[in-house]
């Protein structure tokens, strides 16, 4: 229970910190959602390249470069 609270938590971070990042202004919902996306799209897409975050402090930097990503694709397809 406490490892999801802390998930929760960092894709808060992640998501707000990638909110200011790209300008981008959003609930604090829409947030955690795209700071929980952004781990798994972050993951994926720097793993590709053979970059992986460990510890808590590399896995926010992981799902803030993933919700980075996010916010991008959906500022470029949902004008």
């Amino acid at each position: 229970m406490i490892n999801f609270i802390i998930t929760l938590v960092l894709g808060g971070v992640a998501g707000w910190i990638a909110g200011k990042l790209m300008n981008s202004e959003g609930s604090t919902l829409r947030n955690v959602l795209l700071g929980l996306g952004g781990g798994v799209v972050g993951d994926i897409v720097l793993g590709i390249v053979g970059i992986h975050g460990n510890g808590m402090i590399g896995g926010t930097i992981v799902s803030v470069v993933g919700a980075c990503i996010l916010i991008w694709l959906s500022k470029k397809f949902l004008k």
